[in-house]
């Protein structure tokens, strides 16, 4: 008889641990996933391309019904889990439905943080971090409102871009001096800047929100340095939080995240986490490459393999605002570094790659980053570039075949 898995979240992570589980050990396990949204999984870096009206919500789903039912896999949606009892090894649903589960993966994900200004509350005050956000910013665009974003990271650049292409008129604030600050240095910030004002965005820098402004629904903003924006609504892309509670409710031991060993085990006995809403090391990933290389060590070990995660080197490779942008690995470089740079601004590219002890420590590209990948192996693999040092700049087609 199957074994009985559950696991809470129905998302990227899930997914793919599902998929990874399939190739490893079919059958083994009854596996039943437990999903709030009313949908099956998607692709949730996708969500921009849908607000921008370049992809339908239903283009952007992982997998089919067929493909989960033909893998023998339940899919709950749409039904929140409401509790999790470790003594009973049973979980809750906010139906009022059980499920019994052997083991249980938690893949909770994370929420979007919602500044703690006054005037937060106001009607008009939106997030965005899902499909239904997604469906609410939409219904806003098609007014044409005004609408101010905050937050200058990956979350908040997708959000304006894709209300500006909508009709909406955006302008985006960011705290920082420059946008991306975790993932780019300044020069690539500045272009990236630059190329996503011509989208149609205004940016303002060091902005500061101190207030809302409005009665019963948003009507501007006001910084701290008492400028304000007039503006018919607000998203809130500022960054996300670990979802820990129903974890931390269970009595399974928490941090920021969920923590989780090196084969992605919890505190509790046959109790396991991946994802955004888990710690490694001290570390909480948000990103979607670190949870599917979790997802492939957490299904290895269910099916008795032997594989750890030792953690992950971060990679950002997605096109921001309409923009290809990657980095990866040390790119502010360490005083023992050498840099190598390339800043062409008339056809809005940049490139940065950080070497030491001849091997690639770090990369930054913006608008070119058709050998991101290349780059990012040799970071992951600290292979030699000696024989390769004077023309590893000019990608992987003119300096790969002088390494042969």
């Amino acid at each position: 008889m199957s074994e009985p898995l559950v696991i809470i979240g129905n998302g990227m992570a899930a997914a793919r641990l599902v998929e990874e589980m399939a190739k490893r050990a079919l059958g083994r396990y009854a596996i039943a996933v437990i999903g709030d949204e009313p949908r099956l999984a998607y692709n949730r870096v996708l969500l921009s391309s849908v607000l921008a009206g370049e992809a339908t919500s239903q283009e952007i789903e992982l997998k089919s019904a067929a493909w989960w039912r033909d893998r023998g896999v339940t899919v709950t949606y749409g039904c929140a889990a409401s509790a999790v009892d470790l003594a009973t090894r049973r979980v809750h649903l906010a139906n009022g439905a059980e499920v019994p589960f052997s083991k249980l993966v938690f893949a909770t994900g994370s929420t979007p943080l919602r500044l703690p200004v006054p005037g937060s509350d106001l009607e008009g005050v939106h997030t965005f971090r899902d499909s239904r956000d997604v469906d609410r910013l939409l219904a806003l665009a098609d007014t044409k409102a005004r609408v101010v974003v905050v937050g200058g990271g990956l979350l908040g650049l997708e959000a304006a871009y894709g209300l500006a292409k909508a009709g909406s008129k955006v302008t985006l604030l960011h705290l920082m001096d420059r946008l991306m600050e975790r993932q780019l240095d300044g020069p690539a910030a500045a272009l990236l800047k630059r190329l996503v004002e011509m989208k149609g965005v205004e940016v303002l820098l060091g902005a500061n929100t101190r207030q809302i402004l409005g009665t019963e629904r948003v009507e501007g903003i006001e910084l701290a340095d008492g400028h304000t924006v007039a503006t018919d609504a607000v998203v809130f892309a500022a960054g996300i939080r670990p979802n820990v509670a129903l974890a931390k409710q269970a009595g399974v031991p928490v941090n920021r995240g969920i923590v989780v060993d090196d084969q992605l085990r919890t505190g509790s006995e046959n109790i396991y986490a991946l994802g955004e809403c888990a710690e490694h090391r001290g570390t909480c990933y948000g990103l979607v490459e670190p949870a599917y290389e979790q997802a492939r060590v957490l299904a290895d070990h269910l099916a008795d393999g032997a594989r750890d995660y030792s953690g992950s080197v971060v990679a950002t490779n997605l096109k921001v605002s309409g923009v290809s942008v990657f980095s990866a690995g040390d790119f502010l470089a360490a005083d023992d570094s050498e840099t190598l740079v390339f800043n062409d601004e008339r056809r809005g590219t940049y490139k940065k790659l950080v070497v030491a002890d001849g091997r690639l420590r770090g990369a930054v590209l913006v608008g070119d980053t058709q050998d991101a990948l290349w780059y990012l192996e040799l970071i992951r693999t600290t292979a030699s570039i000696e024989a390769i040092r004077g023309d590893i700049m000019f990608g992987r087609a003119i300096a790969q075949p002088k390494a042969a």
